[in-house]
């Protein structure tokens, strides 16, 4: 009986899997595997994601038990284990989710190279749209602006979710135990940290697309209602399906429309990244100077005593959740590199090791979006936290969450601590007065 091998990274998901669909097809039988990295784990690996991740494995050895199947999990070197468990099985093709990053192309070329009678598939699963889907019309190799990818995204066709396999055989081989989050990194979790896989992810998607994302439009960037999906980690290690994820959205809805517009970023910062892999590290674009560095400035905007509230609430959520909503991103990132002119890569490195949806391409371009180097068309925009304040959280309810040392202050003033008489051993005075929009 022939055997195929379904390498799990990105896709931890049976539903809507590509790689698992294409291996099910292949093969007679089929090794659903999993390989815990040890380039990367434990010191490489933040520990949220890490306590994610073994939450989204467990998940999917059960889903996969309920096909009749199960996990193989192995340690060690990827392209090694995948050569030794080809062997042990006899295996003839070894499928696997294409990626953008520097270190999943090195693993698939190595794949490739080091293949002994069994071939590498490459699926398409992590996005909605891959680059070679979408490409401009001038010639160039990626849009670098959105509005006219955005165009392009829409109208591009999609394939339509596959459906879970209904069952799996899986040959006899060794597997090591489902590994356990303190074995995938050091260090401590955020304490208020949420985890989960397919499962959860599901559940999660079902209760949004029952009634919340309907509100979308108007209160994504309503900082106090918390009005986003929590989809991103998911989307992340691929416990839920982007593709399945807009198929099901109604995109007809002011709010279904303004969610896809959300997913069709994420495919932009991919198809940028597989064109400028750089970029991940290196300003997309020629920046304008910053300033010198200012560690203190910069550990004060990591421990959220910035003297800004709206500022140190989002990150204070970052440190208490390891997640934080778009809106409080994006102006944390916009203080720390246009008001205290540092550096994106020192906070989008913070954002990486905290995020437990810490995905390189999204990350680092939203860095570089907010810094003025990458694909903003106004690079010289500055968010004023003041104002920021005042337009997304006007009454202070989420400052108040976050900074329990200025809940007594009412409504607005919040924002504006130092009006209010609060003295710098209680909470700090402003690090720099702020301009912007």
């Amino acid at each position: 009986m022939s055997v195929a091998v379904a390498l799990f990274t990105r896709d931890l998901r049976v539903h809507d899997n590509p790689v698992l669909t294409a291996a099910t097809r292949a093969a007679d039988r089929v090794v659903p595997l999993f390989v815990v990295d040890e380039a990367l784990v434990p010191d490489r690996c933040p520990p949220n994601r890490a306590h994610f991740l073994a939450a989204a494995l467990a998940e999917l050895d059960e889903q996969l038990r309920a096909l009749g199947g199960r996990l193989i999990v192995r340690h060690g070197a990827v392209v090694d284990e995948v050569r030794r468990v080809a062997a042990e099985t006899s295996a003839t093709s070894v499928h696997l989710a294409e990626d953008v990053s520097r270190y999943s192309r090195h693993r698939e070329h190595a794949l490739r190279d080091r293949a002994d009678g069994w071939s590498v598939h490459c699926h398409s699963g992590s996005v909605t749209a891959t680059s070679a889907e979408i490409t401009p019309s001038t010639g160039r190799d990626h849009f670098s602006v959105f509005t006219p990818y955005f165009r392009r995204w829409s109208e591009t066709h999609r394939r339509r979710p596959l459906p879970a396999p209904g069952s799996l055989s899986v040959p006899r081989t060794a597997s090591d135990p489902l590994p356990e989050a303190r074995e995938l990194a050091t260090g401590e979790p955020s304490p208020r940290l949420s985890v989960g896989g397919e499962t959860t992810g599901r559940a999660l998607l079902r209760e949004w697309l029952d009634g919340p994302i309907g509100d979308y439009a108007r209160d994504n960037d309503d900082l106090a209602a918390d009005a986003t999906s929590r989809l991103s980690p998911h989307l992340h290690f691929g416990c839920v399906s982007p593709t399945e994820l807009v198929h099901r959205v109604d995109s007809t809805t002011e709010g279904g429309l303004a969610f896809v517009r959300q997913l069709a970023w994420r495919d932009f910062h991919h198809q940028v990244l597989a064109a400028r892999p750089d970029a991940a590290w290196s300003d997309y674009r020629r920046r304008t100077s910053t300033g010198a560095d200012d560690e203190k400035s910069v550990a004060a905007w990591k421990d959220g005593r910035t003297g800004y509230p709206i500022v140190d609430a989002g990150m204070r959520q970052l440190r208490a959740e390891g997640w934080m909503p778009g809106r409080a991103r994006l102006i944390t990132a916009s203080f720390l590199a246009k008001s205290l002119r540092q550096d994106w890569r020192v906070g989008a490195a913070h954002f990486l090791h905290w995020l437990v949806d810490g995905d390189l391409a999204n990350n680092q371009l939203n860095w570089q979006w907010v810094a003025g180097t990458g694909t903003d068309t106004r690079p010289n925009r500055v968010l004023n936290p003041l104002r920021q304040a005042d337009r997304y959280d006007p009454d202070g309810v989420y400052v108040r969450r976050w900074i329990p040392e200025l809940a007594h202050l009412p409504g607005a003033r919040i924002h504006r601590p130092w009006r209010e008489g609060i003295v710098a051993g209680d909470y700090p005075a402003p690090l720099i007065e702020c301009v912007g929009s």
